[in-house]
């Protein structure tokens, strides 16, 4: 175990240091002056020349890139151009805005989405199951700031049960059409991805000898067939919530959701380079804590697993 974990965060190392230097780079292709951005199109040239040595993109660009590296291996990912504030304390002051989201989102759409494809499984081809694959298709196939236009507009402007945009500290009702949305996807690949597995395993030798010995239908499904099939389901659960805590930008902005998601999409209108890159770096870190901590639960679920270096 301890040799596993060692590898993975070398691994860790090199994706990270990657990140880095792709996102510093991509942010010097994008057109536009964050200095000018940041006085107005009416500033002169000597307030845009002085802004630009004041935030030090008057050196070399290779100058610039390896202060870079050596402010944020020490956690310091500069003071936004927008508004002057610490990078890493806004996006940690946004963080638990996006987090709610993503956990309760992830939460409803694992729940509802195992329970989907297991009376999916166990009444295969009825028209329950027909409904319910059909349910899956149509929310796997919906892009997400479709759906979230459309839930908005019908759930909040048409019906007007709940709130457009805002935040629970407004009322929990805010958390509805945000969460729901957020919920659709991950919960329609969750339900497919249940209901296929199972149905492998219901069809091996040891679920039909578990029934043969008399096991309760209950304890053959969720002790012995539920249990190995959890596998694929685990690794679309940890995907998408990473993904979700990486911040949902486009559910965000519709909902007006204060989250890193809503924070990103300011800073890229912007051109606030600092907190794209902390937010790329943010995102990263996150992937690969959850992806570390997945591996290590696979052994959990299934024993036939091993954790190994490949």
């Amino acid at each position: 175990m301890f040799t596993f974990v060692t590898h993975r965060l070398l691994y860790a190392i090199v994706v990270i240091y990657g990140v880095m230097t792709i996102t510093f780079f991509l942010m010097y292709i994008l057109p536009g002056d964050p200095a000018r951005l940041m006085l107005g199109q009416r500033a002169d040239v000597q307030s845009i020349e002085a802004i630009r040595t004041e935030l030090g993109l008057d050196k070399p660009l290779h100058e610039q890139y390896f202060a870079f590296l050596a402010n944020a291996a020490q956690g310091n990912l500069g003071r936004s151009y927008a508004t002057n504030r610490d990078v890493l304390e806004t996006i940690l002051e946004r963080f638990p805005a996006t987090a709610l989201l993503a956990v309760s989102s992830l939460a409803i759409s694992t729940v509802l989405g195992i329970a989907i494809g297991v009376l999916s499984a166990v009444k295969p081809y009825t028209w329950l199951d027909n409904l319910f694959m059909l349910f899956a298709l149509l929310g796997m196939s919906a892009p997400g700031f479709f759906a979230g236009l459309l839930i908005a507009w019908v759930f909040g402007f048409l019906l007007g049960w709940f709130p457009i945009s805002g935040y629970i500290s407004e009322g929990w009702q805010h958390l509805v059409l945000p969460m729901t949305t957020l919920a659709l996807r991950p919960l329609s690949i969750n339900a497919r991805l249940t209901r296929s597995a199972m149905l492998d395993v219901l069809s091996q030798d040891y679920v039909r000898t578990a029934f043969a010995k008399g096991v309760s239908f209950r304890s053959a499904i969720f002790r012995h067939a539920l249990r190995n099939a959890l596998n694929p389901v685990l690794t679309a659960v940890s995907s998408w919530l990473a993904g979700l805590l990486a911040g949902s930008f486009f559910i965000e902005f519709i909902f007006n959701w204060p989250g890193i998601g809503l924070l990103a999409i300011d800073a890229i209108q912007k051109l606030d380079f600092p907190m794209i890159q902390g937010v790329v770096l943010f995102t990263a870190v996150i992937f690969i804590i959850i992806n570390i901590a997945v591996d290590m639960l696979y052994a959990l679920l299934d024993p036939r697993v091993k954790l190994s270096v490949n």
